[in-house]
Order: C-alpha cells, then structure tokens, then sequence
C-alpha cells in the first residue's frame, strides 16, 4: 500500500498489529459494539491489505495484516511487511499501535521482534493480551510481569489484558484512545 492510498480526510489512527489470529478484528469488533464490523476468520492470514475503519468521523481503527502463519508466499509476505514498514515509519497519524499478542501461546519471536522494532524507532506502542479468558488468574498475572521484565518496558507501556467474551480491558484500551485524542 502507498501512503498515497490513505483515506481523506486525514484523521488520527489507533492501529493493531500482531500475528495471524490473534484477534485484531475481534478486538476492533469489541471495541465498536459491532459484530461483524471488522471482517473476522477462523482462517489465519485473512487480512491481506491495511484497512481503514471510520470512527464517529472522528480517526480510524487501522487493521494491519497479520504476521507468521498465513498461506502466502515469501514474496507476498516480504510485500505486506514492506507496505506496513512504510506505513508505520512514514505516518505521523499514528496516535499509538496496539501489538497483540495471544494469551494462549504467549509471545513468540516475531512478536519479541517486533517490539523490539518498535523500541529501536521510538514508536509508541500498548501490549494487549488477547484470549485471556482461556487462561487462569495466576498465568494472566505471571504473562503480564514477564512481558514487562523480560520487554525492559518503560513506565509509559501499557500491558492491556483483554477478552473479547468478558470485555475485560475494553474501558481501559478506550480511555487511552480518548485520552490520546484530546
């Protein structure tokens, strides 16, 4: 995708990137009381392109695709991740990018990568555990604090933990959009 392609009009964009089911469009469904707003698959890899959802006409929910498991070739994959670099570096309507990372299996090396990408070019980024309800109270605590300890996360990082069936951590993901958009 060429910056070229955004949508007009510019507006702030909150965006979600993390592996292939994750639940990036679960989340962003969540978040909008919508079920089917953000286009959902059981079938990792589904999302192929960066898409663009309107807010309140306010700023956009931007859905990256997803990283690791997809049935694409390596070219394709080198295409995505060279789009998505451009977009992330290259866009100062980024208020902050949400990384995903699913509860169940904990992070794995591309999400570690990532993240250390993020920090390497000062992009501002929040942690949110997705799945959490699939995992009992004392590993939801002891992945939070690894994140944190092992990440060498700053103060300013959030760790989100977050479930699509309970809701839990939808307000707090929330206040931070508001809080960004003031």
């Amino acid at each position: 995708m060429d910056l070229s392609e955004k949508p007009v009009p510019s507006l702030p964009e909150f965006t979600f990137a993390g592996r292939s089911n994750v639940g990036k469009s679960s989340l962003i469904n969540s978040l909008v009381n919508r079920k089917n707003f953000a286009r959902v698959s059981k079938e990792p890899g589904k999302t192929r392109s960066i898409n663009y959802y309107l807010i309140n006409e306010l700023f956009y929910f931007v859905d990256l695709p997803g990283y690791g498991y997809a049935k694409v070739s390596k070219t394709e994959k080198k295409k995505w991740q060279t789009a998505i670099e451009k977009y992330i570096l290259k866009n100062e309507q980024i208020r902050i990018i949400f990384i995903l990372i699913d509860g169940l299996v904990g992070p794995q090396e591309n999400d570690l990568q990532l993240i250390e990408w993020f920090k390497y070019n000062k992009i501002g980024f929040m942690i949110i555990v997705t799945k959490i309800d699939r995992i009992n109270n004392n590993r939801r605590v002891q992945l939070k604090n690894t994140l944190v300890k092992n990440l060498e996360l700053d103060e300013r990082t959030r760790v989100v933990l977050f479930s699509t069936k309970t809701l839990q951590g939808k307000e707090e993901i929330l206040n931070n959009i508001d809080h960004m958009l003031r």
